[in-house]
């Protein structure tokens, strides 16, 4: 049995579930709604304010949809009540962000600055210049938003310059030595 995916998923107040036909649930709470169709081999039901997620038999695609699917719901529920955040840090000289409506001017060291729009459903804040704060209520789209903010220009391993997560260490290298 699935360690992750036998764990019942509790419903807090104020958070309301659907399931509709083709296994689409939909969550609704405090901070927005979240909707989603699963696989048709998992069966989604509510029970004494928990959701339980089953699998019909042991084959390998049921085991590994059974925590997955799990972990998404369990992700929906805790997006509408909580909501999800990422912070990046920018670190190099001129290295700098700008918010003005829903764009994020990233100043990197380029020619040109780089203007990225905020998707549908993500929000991003600034604080000070160098941090970057990605929110939003859909875990895979602030991690996504949050990873191409981060492409613009990658952490080096020389000096540190670039867009890291505040959770992330870089590793540094030794830069050259002088000949003798």
């Amino acid at each position: 049995m699935s360690r992750i995916g036998k764990l019942p998923v509790e419903i807090p107040a104020g958070v309301t579930v659907q399931f509709g036909d083709g296994n689409q649930v939909t969550v609704k709470g405090p901070k927005g709604t979240l909707t989603r169709t699963f696989a048709p081999e998992i069966t989604i039901k509510e029970d004494a304010g928990h959701i339980v997620v089953s699998r019909p038999n042991d084959n390998k695609k049921e085991k590994s949809l059974h925590g997955l699917t799990r972990a998404l719901i369990h992700n929906m529920v805790e997006g509408v009540t909580k909501g999800f955040e990422k912070k990046l840090e920018i670190n190099g000289v001129g290295y700098r962000a700008a918010k003005q409506g829903k764009t994020l001017t990233l100043t990197l060291g380029y020619s040109h600055p780089v203007p990225m729009e905020d998707p549908e459903g993500v929000e991003t804040a600034v604080e000070g210049t160098n941090v970057v704060f990605v929110r939003g209520i859909d875990k895979e789209k602030v991690g996504q938003y949050a990873a191409e903010i981060r492409k613009k220009r990658p952490p080096e391993p020389y000096k540190g310059k670039g867009i890291k997560y505040s959770t992330e260490t870089i590793r540094r290298k030794v830069g050259k030595t002088g000949k003798k």
